[in-house]
C-alpha cells in the first residue's frame, strides 16, 4: 500500500490537468473568435527582461523628483 495510494492519484491528476489545460488553451487560439482577438488587439507581447539595477534607478529618479 503505503506511497502508491496517494502518489499514483496526484500524478494522475496532475496528468489530466496538464492535457486539459494544453486543450483549452490550443482550443481558443485555434477558434475563430481567438483569431479575431489577437487580429483586434495584437498576439502575445515579449516580455524584455529587466535587472534590478534598472529597477533601483528609476525609482531613484521618481523620489528625487
Amino acid at each position: 500500500m503505503g506511497w502508491g495510494v496517494i502518489l499514483l492519484p496526484i500524478v494522475g491528476l496532475f496528468i489530466l490537468y496538464v492535457v486539459i489545460f494544453t486543450a483549452v488553451k490550443d482550443g481558443i487560439d485555434r477558434s475563430e473568435l481567438g483569431k479575431l482577438i489577437t487580429k483586434k488587439y495584437g498576439g502575445k507581447e515579449e516580455v524584455t527582461p529587466v535587472s534590478d539595477d534598472e529597477v533601483e534607478k528609476e525609482l531613484e529618479d521618481e523620489f528625487k523628483k
